[in-house]
């Protein structure tokens, strides 16, 4: 189509699908921060063990969320084609598909959660482990409430409405900060309390957006249970995504849980220092992680319509934006984490460990973040997820894996070696993915 072709998104529209994307992802960060910052009352043993289950609950919920994009792509493509009956059939699928899988995972998690830790991440001390096994058993639990929220979560920002998963995080977010005073502080339960605490905002979450999925007036609404057996037509093309994007992410995941092994054998002050550092450095990336998820339904309506120009010209403004919110986000972030970090309750050599590393992150983040992982959400949105999937695990295995053991053990740089082999990752993946974006080919793939 032409230059005048009339726009899929006008300027309003795209405001009312990144405000509530961007308060939906500060309140999804909110939650980390509320649990770590609690627990950090019971003392570092307890914020360690929920920093090393926290690695392995992301692994889980990436994975689902790369399967829940994978439907999302799908969907947003046929509804740029007008095709109704599709759209309603993926919706079902991708429920089944989510479901299926996260229960799976529940019974592995809960059935083998201290040697799944114990092979993870070592000899840790006795009491993190305690922490950490009681942690990721309730965690467990969540999966399958995790995997309908994300299902339907996914389906109505396909639509261009985020507003549902916003209200959604907005109350599940109270729930877990009100439910962590009342367990950690009111009862003393400690960790455990944290745990509970946050099953209880899941499975609301899911419980709340599933309904409004169900709803009459919704196009996506799942007619009956029949439904939602599972049909290779309809799977394959979210599979086709969702698998390699999965992939993707878990293998991230793994190798971030390689680092995070490295990262145990520092000791509990630096294992404390890093995850007050990975939760701040979640609230830097919002702006990126917002953009990431709105590019889906902008760049998959567009291509489904077979409108590679405007396609285009929305990622690009779309990066700009993530660029610059990213800019802003790290800047504050630079100049608050010493009152920050203050706050947390580490001693004093884990907080001058902490307030290090977020500021190379910071740094580097302003440069090279959005290229990494906002633009990669681009080329998935036009089906080119074989092709992110490959750079990302290559990147990741070669720098941030191997520089992090290199910077660490033969260099002797502690914490911070870790951090700087994350950043060669992340200048590796911003040359490959800008080159692939200007070259055009993630637009020539055939989705639906």
């Amino acid at each position: 189509m032409s230059e005048t072709a009339k726009p899929f998104f006008t300027r309003q529209q795209l405001v009312k699908l990144i405000w509530p994307l961007l308060l939906e992802q500060f309140l999804a960060v909110t939650m980390g921060l509320a649990d770590t910052f609690m627990v950090s009352s019971v003392g570092e043993a307890a914020v360690s063990s929920v920093s090393l289950v926290d690695t392995l609950n992301v692994l889980v919920l990436q994975i689902l969320a790369a399967l829940a994009s994978g439907g999302a792509v799908v969907v947003s493509q046929y509804a740029g084609q007008k095709n109704t009956a599709s759209m309603k059939k993926c919706a079902a699928q991708l429920y089944s598909v989510l479901l299926i899988s996260t229960v799976a995972v529940m019974v592995l998690a809960a059935a083998g959660s201290r040697w799944i830790l114990r092979v993870i991440f070592g000899q840790i001390d006795d009491a993190v482990m305690a922490y950490a096994q009681t942690y990721f058993f309730i965690s467990a639990i969540s999966y399958p409430f995790m995997g309908a929220y994300n299902a339907g979560a996914a389906l109505f920002r396909a639509q261009g409405n985020s507003r549902v998963s916003m209200k959604a995080s907005l109350v599940m977010n109270v729930i877990n900060i009100l439910g962590n005073a009342l367990l950690i502080y009111g009862l003393r339960m400690g960790v455990l309390g944290a745990a509970l605490a946050t099953l209880a905002g899941r499975v609301f979450a899911a419980v709340w957006v599933t309904m409004q999925q169900q709803k009459l007036s919704n196009p996506f609404r799942i007619e009956q249970l029949a439904d939602m057996k599972p049909e290779r037509q309809h799977i394959r093309p979210i599979l086709a995504i969702g698998i390699p994007s999965g992939l993707e992410n878990g293998m991230f995941q793994i190798g971030k849980l390689c680092v995070s092994s490295l990262t145990a054998t520092l000791g509990t002050t630096a294992i404390a220092a890093n995850a007050v550092a990975n939760t701040v450095a979640m609230v830097a990336n919002i702006p990126g992680n917002t953009i990431g998820l709105a590019v889906i339904p902008v760049i998959g309506q567009c291509l489904g319509a077979g409108d590679k120009v405007q396609a285009k010209r929305y990622a690009k403004q779309l990066m700009a934006v993530a660029a610059i919110g990213l800019a802003a986000a790290n800047i504050l972030v630079y100049l608050l984490i010493p009152g920050i970090a203050e706050i947390y309750h580490l001693t004093r050599e884990a907080k001058d460990m902490c307030i290090a590393v977020i500021r190379v992150f910071d740094i580097f983040s302003i440069f090279f973040w959005a290229l990494s992982f906002t633009m990669p959400q681009i080329l998935r949105s036009g089906g080119d997820a074989p092709y992110t999937m490959s750079v990302s695990i290559l990147s990741m295995w070669v720098f941030r894996v191997v520089l992090s053991y290199y910077f660490v053990l033969r260099m002797d740089m502690g914490l911070m070696g870790v951090w700087l082999g994350m950043c060669a990752d992340w200048i590796c993946r911003s040359v490959f993915f800008a080159a692939r974006f200007y070259g055009n080919r993630w637009m020539e793939h055939k989705v639906v």
